[in-house]
């Protein structure tokens, strides 16, 4: 019988905690379980012993993911996993992570990059020198994220600037990805929904739904819809069924707000 290769995902986006679980199991991982928050991390490791290899996202929805780390060490009973983090953080950060030794994945995630990681993961021995919580809370400290200011797009035989403060929303259609301007224009762009929300300043942008990424600053109105949802205008946009889903309330009211 083989070695059973044992893991734990830490990630408050659930959808890409179930992506990265069927992708780490067509490798061969048992995915012991997903934890969505620095409390439920502090809890289920308090209580089983840590694999030998952890995913985890940096920002959580109750704060980074290194107060969970922090928690440990502070009782002197540090995680002796090893890290891969998955994370939206700019080029610039994440090779201040590799610097020291750490590795990563910018999401969304890519299958042959979460090979290489394992990869790497397995030739590491235990006496590679990990950083300690204070030199990682430094990286992020002195190289915060950096998102897209404008898009350049293709049309015809010329190219077009828009800045991201112009756009008032990303959708896609038909397996492709659209930008639409705040004077009602739509622009066919590059890449899938997930890659352009990455690129996208959090403060600024939100996925509602899976077709809708919109601007708080194109927010016409918000109305309450049918089972707890709801339902928005969007300058720029002749769609006038525009919803909310009902497990993206939550997050778009304290996004508003």
């Amino acid at each position: 019988m083989g070695i059973v290769l044992e893991t734990v995902i830490i990630e408050d986006e659930k959808p890409a905690a179930r992506l990265l679980q069927r992708k780490l199991e067509k490798l061969g991982y048992v995915v012991l379980i997903q934890l969505h928050s620095v409390t439920d991390a502090i809890e289920w490791f308090s209580q089983n012993q840590a694999p030998p290899l952890v995913f985890v996202d940096i920002q959580l929805s109750d704060g980074l993911s290194f107060e969970f780390f922090s928690h440990f060490e502070k009782n002197n009973s540090p995680i002796s996993s090893a890290i891969i983090f998955t994370t939206a953080y700019d080029t610039y950060t994440l090779k201040a992570f590799k610097l020291h030794s750490i590795d990563y994945l910018l999401k969304p995630i890519d299958t042959v990059e979460l090979e290489e990681a394992i990869a790497k993961f397995k030739l590491l021995n235990t006496e590679t020198k990990m950083p300690t919580i204070a030199e990682l809370k430094s990286i992020l400290s002195s190289n915060s994220p950096s998102f897209k200011t404008r898009f350049t797009l293709q049309v015809g035989t010329q190219l077009k600037i828009i800045n991201t403060c112009d756009i008032s929303c990303f959708y896609s259609q038909d397996k492709a990805t659209y930008l639409t301007t705040l004077e009602g224009r739509s622009y066919l762009i590059e890449g899938s929904l997930e890659q352009v929300e990455a690129d996208l300043d959090p403060k600024q942008f939100f996925r509602i739904n899976r077709k809708y990424i919109v601007a708080l600053s194109a927010l016409d109105q918000i109305q309450v819809h049918s089972n707890s949802r709801l339902k928005v205008q969007v300058k720029g946009v002749t769609d006038n069924d525009i919803i909310v889903s009902r497990e993206r309330v939550s997050d778009f009211k304290k996004w508003i707000y």
